[in-house]
């Protein structure tokens, strides 16, 4: 039987190859790729943030479920490490302009 397309393993790569040669073009290597999975951080966010709407709080009613606040919050402080690491690459690249 053939693997179908949900068990067989893509590679980033392949799966966000336009965004990230647009996004490699605009803003080298580093930061492209990084801006990509930006995004896809993002809409991990989004899709969590969705779910955590029909899993509500039974003790804290209007909050999702505590492991959806705990993934929320952990993809939040990726989202922030990620972002700081563009901008020192973005500060770093300016410099060695400056310095050219």
């Amino acid at each position: 039987m053939p693997p179908t397309s949900y068990n067989r393993a893509m590679s980033a790569f392949d799966n966000y190859r336009d965004e990230l040669e647009k996004f490699e073009f605009m803003m080298g290597p580093a930061r492209g790729r990084l801006a990509v999975t930006m995004d896809i951080v993002t809409d991990a966010m989004a899709l969590v943030g969705q779910h955590g709407v029909y899993c509500q709080s039974q003790r804290y009613p209007g909050k999702p479920v505590l492991d959806i606040q705990l993934v929320m919050k952990s993809l939040t402080e990726a989202k922030e490490l990620i972002s700081s690491v563009m901008e020192e690459l973005k500060r770093q690249r300016e410099q060695a302009d400056r310095n050219i």
